[in-house]
């Protein structure tokens, strides 16, 4: 009797094996022979489950974006405001394996993404989905009545939006030099500039 096989479940399986290549080899190195390999898969049946190396690429990302959007699901606000909203935004930082890893993989397909369209669109919405948490934060800090007078919420959803994204860069590229202590710190004294008193 043949073997039954759940086509997204194999998907997924290859999607991650792909990961594991991109995380240990990089971008570039990531063939469809390597993956197959470590997916335990003939390069042939790859085709079963992804047309292209590109369509993969896509996969693993939204692989990504639904990891992120499960931790924000899971978020609870615990109180005092401008701590949570520390810790939400921490959520986008490599401050742990998973989302050092993440931000590595996501690092290299964010450079394919200015070559396949398929990858620029994804990545134009993940990007926005940080623009839209930073924009957050500042729509809490105000509707709580703790934002400084006169605060420009446009200017300020930029400069937050900038922030996350350099400190990402930086902790991956300079991972000594930015402890999670410090990312926390940083993050702590832009909220307090945000507020009045």
């Amino acid at each position: 009797m043949p073997k039954i096989v759940n086509h997204e479940t194999q998907r997924r399986l290859v999607a991650e094996a792909a990961l594991r290549v991109i995380r240990q080899s990089g971008l570039e190195q990531a063939t469809v022979r390597k993956i197959a390999e470590e997916a335990g898969l003939s390069v042939g049946s790859m085709r079963h489950y992804f047309s292209s190396q590109v369509e993969l690429f896509a996969f693993c990302m939204n692989i990504f974006v639904e990891r992120v959007e499960k931790r924000l699901e899971a978020f609870e606000l615990k109180g005092p405001l401008l701590t949570d909203l520390k810790r939400l935004l921490m959520q986008f930082l490599p401050v742990d394996e998973e989302r050092t890893l993440e931000m590595e993989v996501w690092f290299a397909f964010h450079a394919k993404s200015l070559v396949y369209p398929e990858l620029r669109r994804l990545s134009a919405n993940i990007q926005d989905g940080l623009y839209k948490a930073s924009r957050f934060v500042l729509e809490e800090i105000i509707r709580n009545r703790l934002a400084r007078p006169n605060l420009d919420i446009e200017l300020e959803t930029e400069k937050l939006y900038a922030l996350i994204d350099g400190l990402a860069v930086h902790k991956i590229m300079q991972p000594d030099r930015l402890p999670a202590e410090r990312l926390e710190s940083l993050l702590e004294s832009y909220l307090a500039a945000l507020c009045s008193g």
